[in-house]
């Protein structure tokens, strides 16, 4: 069975989905051959400006791993009368019989239901043969509502929509309504402001006034009737409800085997009781779902860490025994170039500081968190709006070529750059030290947005890094932002900065949200001197919720264990009701 994924696409010019575009135009033109070529050369300049639409557009498209399309539906989203037209929904030809268009209309309704529409209204040929006298394709219209009837959509009664423009013409469509499980019906008042909306925004150049009149004013029903049940069996008669409170759930990965990496030395404070600490608190909240890790090459790692350290990484822990630590403690400032023949001693060649050890599990820990932030990170170019990567060891402070910080591959970057393919990406990193792996890997990019608020480096680790007037180069210029805060801050003023960075971000107006979340800015915590509660840590999460972008949550540091699952669990709980 071929297998295949749906995502969306929101800026049509970007190389990977120039492509996709010829083919879904393709599609038009062979499933839909009435509708005029200008018409069909429109949709990519939908997608980038609504306000001339007066509408807002997305387009979800089903491709397989070699990005074969399959199939797309474009829906339209009408945000002063919050609801959704879908305007095509079409396969391949020779594709009908694959499931893709079911996946579709499943992944579309929560697309809606994300969007807080109150529905989804579209055009369906009539089953009628009063109707529609072409009796070749009643049996294809028939099937066609005999499927939207799984999910309660029916047409509306008792109106005059299907009445062709012209009277000389015939086949004109039902006006079909999906409550999306929630709605059975709408007013009168409403659905008379949406069927005019429907057809002068969408059909303006082709219905005159007169019959756009007659059509709303035909509307008499209160609340608007729809048409009752044909093809539903009883026993299909509860298949409609919606299962969009699931989908809403933060999606979450839990790196399973984060516990091979276990240092029990004194004062080694990233132990596995900080993933134990978060996940019994998270558990009890209900708003997660658990996903399955699934594994990624090593190339999406290559793609952000330098090939020689990555080979050092595996070799050096694969070869050490177990139980055996080994420290950097020689460092290569005179003559960088020659790193030492001995493993054990070009750890230093390699890393940042003193306390961040090499061990026979870490490469095995660090690799498997990269295929949770992988397997999260597909989740959301599918589609998902939240998800969330539980792991150890964290991933921030490393940089392409160097690990610290406890920190050996950057979850956050591979994330940014396995994204950014698909649209520009914003990285947050809100751990109390600054985010020096990410603001290395993407200084002189200008599609990844790396913003950092951290204590300051005169007294914070890793201290060379994290300046304000560090904000990138060449292209990168202004594409990096600082924001050291003081030794001593009060949440308010820490709420403010995150708010400031936030407007930062939204300027940017990137298509994915990366925020590594760091706990250690918590009251108490042994590596950090700021004072967050758990009333702090929700209001920021609501911070973070109400920018509305598909968000990828990385957890970094965080090390009063105590502490650390209840303030997990405010920050989640202000982030989904945000």
């Amino acid at each position: 069975m071929t297998m295949f994924r749906i995502r969306k696409i929101s800026n049509p010019f970007l190389e990977v989905n120039l492509r996709a575009m010829d083919k879904v135009r393709q599609i038009i033109r062979e499933q839909f051959p009435d509708i005029r070529e200008e018409k069909i050369l429109e949709v990519s300049e939908q997608l980038v400006d609504p306000l001339k639409y007066k509408y807002q557009t997305a387009l979800l498209i089903a491709d397989d791993l070699n990005e074969t399309i399959r199939g797309f539906a474009l829906l339209l989203y009408m945000p002063d009368l919050e609801f959704c037209f879908l305007d095509f929904l079409a396969v391949t030809p020779g594709k009908t019989s694959s499931g893709v268009g079911g996946t579709l209309y499943e992944r579309l309704r929560e697309e809606a239901e994300a969007l807080g529409a109150i529905g989804i209204f579209y055009e369906c040929l009539p089953d009628d043969p009063v109707l529609y006298k072409d009796q070749k394709y009643i049996l294809q219209n028939k099937t066609r509502l005999a499927f939207y009837e799984r999910y309660g959509a029916r047409p509306l009664a008792n109106t005059l929509y299907e009445t062709p423009v012209n009277p000389d013409e015939e086949g004109a469509p039902y006006l079909v309504f999906d409550g999306l499980g929630l709605n059975t019906t709408i007013p009168n008042d409403r659905a008379r402001q949406i069927v005019r909306a429907i057809l002068e925004r969408k059909y303006g150049d082709y219905c005159p006034e007169a019959y756009t009149e007659e059509v709303v004013q035909s509307i008499q029903d209160d609340p608007v009737t729809l048409r009752p049940f044909r093809y539903l069996r009883k026993k299909e008669s509860r298949s409609f409800e919606t299962f969009l409170p699931e989908k809403q759930k933060i999606f979450w990965v839990i790196n399973d085997r984060h516990s091979i990496h276990h240092i029990r030395e004194k004062g080694y404070v990233e132990s596995p009781v900080r993933i134990a600490s978060i996940e019994k608190e998270l558990v009890k909240t209900g708003i997660f779902r658990l996903g399955k890790v699934e594994e990624f090459p090593e190339k999406l790692i290559l793609d952000v860490h330098d090939r020689g350290y990555v080979t050092y990484f595996k070799t050096v822990c694969k070869n050490l025994p177990a139980g055996k630590s080994v420290y950097p403690y020689v460092f290569p400032i005179r003559n960088s170039a020659r790193p030492p023949k001995e493993l054990s001693v070009r750890a230093g060649y390699y890393c940042l500081d003193t306390f961040t050890p090499l061990n026979k599990n870490a490469f095995l820990a660090a690799r498997w968190g990269v295929n949770c932030t992988l397997t999260a990170a597909t989740e959301i170019l599918e589609g998902t709006r939240s998800a969330y990567v539980l792991t150890r060891p964290p991933g921030h402070h490393a940089e392409r070529k160097i690990f610290g910080g406890f920190c050996y591959f950057n979850n956050c970057a591979i994330a940014a750059k396995y994204l950014k393919t698909f649209g520009k990406v914003a990285i947050l990193d809100i751990d109390y030290h600054h985010g020096n792996g990410q603001q290395q890997i993407f200084y002189s990019r200008n599609d990844v947005l790396t913003v950092s608020i951290h204590g300051h480096p005169s007294f914070a680790y890793p201290y060379f890094s994290g300046f304000k007037d560090e904000q990138g180069k060449g292209k990168g210029l202004g594409f990096n932002i600082n924001y050291p805060l003081a030794e001593v801050i009060d949440p308010d003023s820490y709420h403010l900065t995150l708010a400031k960075a936030l407007e930062k971000i939204r300027s940017f107006a990137p298509e994915f949200f990366i925020v590594a979340l760091g706990l250690d800015t918590a009251k108490g915590d042994p590596t950090g001197t700021w004072r967050l509660s758990q009333k702090h840590f929700e209001q920021n999460g609501a911070l973070i919720g109400q920018m509305k972008l598909p968000t990828l949550i990385i957890q970094e540091g965080g090390y009063r264990h105590q502490a650390l699952g209840s303030n997990a669990k405010a920050f989640f709980t202000g982030f989904f009701q945000g």
